[in-house]
């Protein structure tokens, strides 16, 4: 037993020594994984849209005020109401015309009266013309038939004046539109007995509207008689329209002038609201980037480039103009440089990132 365990121990100690001896495998070195998998965007030459922005108000074209030409007459229909469109000549309303009507047929008799007497004056004057020279009637009575059909014929003039007048009131008594247009206001109602002069309708002009535009004095030269123009409503709606003229002044507290500019008719577009839109001043070259790669932050505006190695290396830009989705870049990248198309801003300085194909 005691020889046994003798040989026992070195046994037991070498199976240790053995088991210690072994050296422990190696770990293995963690791989880079990508943080984030993106397409990539380079900068590129091309035309960018001029622009210049501005704000204000919309206006009828022109405003017509229609009112009664004729005095004390009874309103007894109207046929129009607020929005509605109407062309020229159209009848918008009528007043009671017994009064007119009868006055006419009193200026037709007053005619027919002094037409009469001057044709009888004029046959007086016809006899007594072939008795001028035999003495039967004196040079004073031949004179007075020429006189009264002098007066005669005056008379007839005035009938047809008064006749005239009768007619151009009873013409009054149907009121009609000046002109093709919307209505825009109504003041008419049925029964009313209305003075000459109190204004009706109100009428935009040919449906036309314009936007009038303020735009810094430092500006207002690049803009000309022409030049198109991009309304938007608060709605969001967009409609085309064309400068038609430049305020010649400019506002002294403001500094700015107003760009009359001729839009068409949209039913979200009415007078009196207030409205956005931009000036199309033309095309310039230059590189541009789309707005997605770019990341505001602490008031600068940057863009991810990949290098070779598919790191990012956050780089400052200096934009310019912005036409659309694309940014003018002034400084800061060039031409073939590779940048992260979107999601930039989940990246930071020195993450590797995993390219994919459009």
């Amino acid at each position: 037993m005691i020889a046994f365990g003798a040989v026992s121990l070195p046994a037991i100690g070498l199976f240790s020594s053995k088991t210690q001896a072994q050296p422990a495998p190696a770990a293995s070195a963690p791989a880079t994984k990508a943080a984030l998998s993106v397409t990539a965007v380079s900068p590129s030459n091309g035309a960018l849209a001029l622009q210049l922005a501005a704000n204000g108000s919309l206006a009828a074209w022109q405003e017509a005020s229609i009112g009664a030409e004729v005095n004390g007459l009874r309103l007894i229909e109207v046929r129009v109401n607020v929005g509605d469109v109407v062309k020229k000549g159209q009848v918008l309303a009528r007043f009671a015309s017994e009064t007119v009507q009868a006055d006419l047929l009193q200026a037709k008799a007053s005619l027919a009266e002094a037409q009469a007497a001057l044709a009888a004056a004029s046959a007086d004057v016809q006899r007594a013309a072939p008795l001028k020279d035999t003495g039967a009637l004196s040079a004073q009575q031949i004179a007075q038939f020429s006189t009264q059909e002098t007066t005669a014929r005056a008379r007839v003039q005035a009938a047809q004046a008064m006749l005239t007048a009768a007619q151009v009131r009873a013409n009054h008594a149907v009121l009609t539109a000046p002109d093709s247009g919307v209505i825009s206001a109504r003041a008419a109602t049925v029964g009313s007995v209305v003075g000459a002069g109190a204004e009706l309708f109100r009428m935009v002009r040919q449906g036309r509207l314009e936007w009038r535009a303020e735009v810094t004095s430092s500006e207002i030269a690049k803009v000309k008689p022409g030049t198109a123009a991009t309304v938007t409503a608060a709605s969001g709606a967009q409609v085309q329209g064309k400068v038609r003229v430049i305020a010649p002044t400019v506002d002294p507290q403001t500094r700015n002038a107003l760009v009359y500019v001729d839009v068409p008719l949209h039913p979200d577009l009415k007078a009196g609201m207030y409205a956005r839109g931009e000036f199309k001043l033309g095309n310039q070259t230059a590189l541009t980037l789309p707005q997605q790669a770019l990341v505001l932050r602490d008031g600068f505006t940057y863009a991810m480039r990949i290098d070779t190695n598919n790191k990012v290396v956050q780089v400052k830009l200096q934009t310019g103009k912005r036409s659309g989705d694309a940014v003018e870049i002034l400084s800061g990248a060039k031409a073939g440089e590779r940048f992260v198309a979107s999601g930039a801003a989940f990246l930071a300085d020195g993450d590797t990132v995993r390219v994919i194909a459009k």
